[in-house]
């Protein structure tokens, strides 16, 4: 018996080659597929699912993380996959947190999904070791500190200092060193290139709860 495969992906390229790559197997058969991981919960409930592939960032801005969470609440059985192309680095470890199976970046190579879903089903949790490199000015995203990210994303908001360090429970002046550090790393004058750059390069995204 093929296992059932519900696709949560909101673009439609990717949506239509994950399909492709799904019946392209015996085992593994095409159920459904959703735009918006808020439906996520509402078809495992209504179907048989024995795996997801689910995008993180989807429609209306829903999060495939925050569904993942309570479909395993809900349904432990159930293999989740997430699949997506940004390299924004807390996602592998919120994944691992709240128990998704495997993570998968997107890179059009079917035999290498297809793998990661019949190891996913058979036991494995495979994830990469880190996020993709990509390049940001004079440096890459793999130069920075965690902490120097955790501070980028809140950059992102377009807070003060002073808000970033309280939400951060740090300091302001620690604040103004890791964004110097980042400013020296890159290369960039303003701190609005450096937010535009890797929110656009998908280095850090600010969940919007």
């Amino acid at each position: 018996m093929a296992y059932s495969v519900l696709v949560v992906e909101d673009q439609d390229i990717p949506r239509e080659l994950f399909e492709i790559y799904i019946n392209s197997s015996d085992h593994f058969d095409h159920l459904l597929s959703i735009s918006g991981a808020g439906a996520a919960l509402a078809v495992c409930r209504a179907n048989r699912i024995d795996l997801i592939l689910m995008d993180v960032m989807t429609e209306l801005g829903t999060s495939g993380l925050d569904a993942a969470e309570e479909i395993k609440k809900a349904f432990p059985e159930i293999k989740i996959i997430v699949v997506t192309s940004m390299p924004e680095y807390s996602w592998l470890a919120r994944a691992r947190e709240i128990g998704v199976d495997s993570f998968w970046y997107k890179d059009g190579q079917k035999d290498s999904l297809l793998d990661v879903m019949e190891r996913t089903m058979a036991g494995e949790r495979i994830y990469p070791d880190e996020t993709p490199l990509i390049r940001i000015g004079n440096a890459t995203n793999h130069e920075f500190t965690e902490r120097e990210l955790d501070v980028l994303k809140e950059l992102t908001t377009g807070d003060t200092n002073a808000e970033i360090a309280g939400r951060l429970s740090i300091s302001i002046a620690t604040v103004k060193s890791h964004i110097g550090h980042l400013m020296e790393k890159t290369g960039f004058r303003t701190r609005t290139e450096l937010v535009s750059e890797a929110r656009g390069l998908g280095i850090v995204i600010k969940d919007k709860k």
